[in-house]
């Protein structure tokens, strides 16, 4: 090889259609491969042999620093982010020298192509919830008009036998009482499936009632604090109220099955720039861009549909280790 030739390795590196990164244990980029300015706005000249987190705004900054410090622990890291129209998958990772770690890399590939095959696996997913939804609803219809009525006018029955034995046969009318003490227990257990599986009923008793009976049911289940505040002077759009009321009741199911929390508030409150709901947990949180996160999978997608179908703005933020947000609002109207 000639003297001051390239390495056929680096030549590798260079001319690939991927940006590689090398970080000493202090965050300074050792190396760069590639054009990093479509993931960091920075040019390779002014991020080489510069701390990253110093180059980068706080945001950026502040993910990027807890990835390495992750990393440099021995963690594999698979991200994924969008940087304008495009996306992109990172993967961060230790690089060890005599067993120890004593760099991390990073590896960056534009995936725009494959979002149009994702994207059609979402429309896919969110037509299996539109299909859903009808049916919890045709469902909760059903339990409501025909099961509930039949069990209601089989209660007033008795009622009336009751009435015509009252004084000829005392131990039969006992016997009744028993009878729809037992009937009241289904009746309600039908009010309250069909309650949870038509959420448009929140339209009828209001979000505040309706996030009392979901804290309810969490309480069962969950060890930790459930708070619940709603603002007085909140006033909702009925047609807005089923969708925050769905994404609380998404966020708040990740949070006890996924982040080990101890602590659940909700708040649902009237600003100036519109009314929202916000979910915040203690748990041991995520990086937005991780592919393994717990809000990435069905329960991400779910709040989004809900958020699209309402025209709400959502938003998830997270650090590992500071618990997450997740914030729905109804922006307000001129």
């Amino acid at each position: 090889m000639k003297a001051g030739a390239t390495p056929l390795s680096e030549a590798f590196l260079e001319q690939s259609s991927a940006c590689h990164l090398i970080f000493d244990r202090d965050g300074v980029v050792e190396q760069i491969y590639g054009d990093p300015s479509p993931l960091f706005k920075r040019s390779r000249a002014d991020l080489l042999h510069g701390r990253i987190t110093d180059k980068l705004d706080r945001e950026q900054s502040r993910s990027w620093t807890d990835r390495l410090r992750r990393v440099l622990k021995g963690e594999l890291l698979r991200l994924r982010e969008r940087h304008g129209d495009a996306l992109w998958y990172i993967t961060v990772f230790p690089i060890r020298t005599g067993g120890e770690i004593v760099y991390a890399g990073a590896m960056a590939r534009e995936v725009s192509p494959w979002n149009t095959a994702e994207q059609e696996l979402r429309n896919t997913v969110l037509g299996a919830l539109r299909a859903m939804e009808f049916e919890k609803k045709s469902m909760s219809r059903f339990l409501h008009d025909s099961v509930g009525q039949n069990l209601t006018a089989f209660g007033l029955q008795l009622d009336l036998v009751k009435m015509d034995l009252d004084t000829e046969a005392p131990e039969v009318c006992r016997r009744i009482g028993e009878l729809q003490q037992v009937l009241e227990v289904m009746m309600e257990q039908v009010r309250g499936y069909s309650y949870e599986l038509n959420p448009s009923t929140v339209e009828r008793a209001g979000l505040r009632p309706a996030l009392d009976r979901l804290a309810v049911r969490i309480r069962e289940r969950y060890q930790g604090t459930l708070r619940i505040n709603v603002d007085p002077s909140l006033k909702l759009d009925p047609k807005i109220a089923p969708a925050l009321y769905q994404i609380v009741q998404e966020a708040v199911e990740n949070s006890v099955q996924h982040s080990a929390c101890t602590m659940i508030e909700v708040t649902a409150k009237a600003a100036r720039a519109g009314n929202y709901v916000e979910i915040r947990d203690n748990g041991r949180g995520f990086d937005p861009a991780d592919l393994h996160g717990g809000y990435r999978g069905l329960g991400l997608l779910t709040m989004e549909h809900y958020a699209a179908q309402a025209g709400l703005e959502l938003t998830v933020g997270s650090n590992p280790g500071k618990g997450t947000v997740v914030r729905a609002v109804a922006p307000a109207h001129p």
